[in-house]
């Protein structure tokens, strides 16, 4: 193997792995998504990508958008409404904490 091939193949595998770090992280940023769920969508991934030799942009395309259709396959629609519900509810107790610590100058 000459040196530019080996190159090439080092550029693609840190392509791969890119894509790869760039999915588990919008597929654990989505609702109702635990770890077990990004372990099994990371396992699925790398055994097709190993037996048809494909990049996973190309099997399964962007990363972002493969994390949602993952999400949606793989989560109980019931555990991701109460998540987002939970995920809500956070979000309106932080806000109405710092509009607090902003009236009081903390």
């Amino acid at each position: 193997m000459t040196k530019r091939d080996q190159s090439t193949d080092a550029a693609r595998e840190k392509d791969r792995e890119k894509w790869l770090a760039r999915f588990q992280v919008r597929l654990a940023m989505q609702p109702g998504v635990d770890r077990a769920v990004v372990l099994q969508a990371v396992k699925n991934v790398t055994t097709r990508c190993a037996e048809t030799g494909e990049h996973p942009r190309t099997a399964f395309g962007d990363p972002d958008a493969y994390a949602v259709q993952v999400a949606a396959q793989l989560v109980p629609a019931d555990r991701a409404a109460r998540a987002r519900q939970h995920n809500a509810v956070v979000d309106a107790v932080d806000s109405a904490l710092k509009k607090a610590r902003d009236i009081v100058g903390l």
